[in-house]
């Protein structure tokens, strides 16, 4: 029987790839054949995850990559051309939170966090998009919004505005692409047990464990969310298993939103 979940002589990319979501993903993609190139700013931490990966006999390659900057962007997609003439799974999740309303937020704050959630969806995408296409498309992007990115939340009011421009940039790039045989979906994942997420108590003055506990308390199955359970939905978003799903955005969330 076809197994829809084989990836194997894929190639796919995976953005803020060194911790969390991301290192979750590309540890799962590769697990199921992908040769995996994951991209971040913190080198350290990207080689370590490389190397650890590496060793446990996985696929994959670390770039440094600021999604934020167009030539850094630009250097990445033709490396990726001229080394693998390809990419087949593209992971937009790099992303940062600043837990501030509009009146406290430093412009610098806003303008930090929408490059990286935002404009760093666009700029990765503007330039892997041509490859895709030239390879005949068949290809997947996967953008991670967030549950606040379809609903307000407290204090997080820039990321509130960049997740939730995610989704629609997400429906706009199908429509856009859709012809081109590459489908673009959003997963939106509720609070996942991620060092952002755990950075969150931090900036709001909370004690973590308390913190984590009240992110959890109130979902319909009473736990917060791991890094493996949002990776899980994006390699379905990746599979051929929604091979006619495109411009949609799937909530993995424990049914915070229910």
């Amino acid at each position: 029987m076809l197994d829809y979940f084989e990836l194997g002589g894929k190639i796919a990319v995976v953005t803020g790839g060194a911790s969390g979501i991301g290192l979750a993903t590309a540890k799962l993609l590769s697990e199921v054949g992908t040769k995996t190139i994951i991209l971040d700013i913190d080198q350290q931490k990207g080689k370590e995850t490389e190397e650890t990966l590496r060793a446990a006999g996985l696929d994959i390659e670390f770039v440094k990559c600021d999604v934020t900057n167009s030539q850094d962007c630009q250097r990445v997609a033709q490396l990726i051309e001229e080394k693998h003439g390809k990419v087949d799974v593209l992971f937009n999740n790099a992303g940062i939170i600043r837990r501030k309303t509009v009146v406290d937020l430093e412009e610098s704050d806003w303008d930090a966090v929408i490059n990286v959630s935002l404009k760093g969806v666009y700029l990765l995408s503007k330039y892997l998009i041509p490859l895709m296409r030239n390879h005949g498309g068949g290809s997947s992007i996967i953008n991670t919004g967030s549950g606040w990115g379809l609903k307000g939340g407290d204090k997080a009011a820039s990321y509130c505005a960049a997740k939730a421009g995610v989704v629609n940039l997400t429906k706009a790039m199908a429509i856009d692409h859709g012809s081109e045989n590459i489908r673009v979906n959003c997963i939106c994942p509720g609070d996942t047990d991620t060092p952002l997420l755990r950075g969150e108590a931090k900036q709001l003055n909370i004690e973590e464990s308390s913190f984590l506990r009240s992110s959890a308390v109130d979902r319909p199955l009473a736990r917060l969310g791991t890094p493996e359970d949002i990776a899980k939905g994006v390699l379905f978003l990746a599979s051929g298993l929604s091979a006619w799903v495109t411009g949609t955005t799937l909530t993995v969330d424990g049914g915070g939103l229910a």
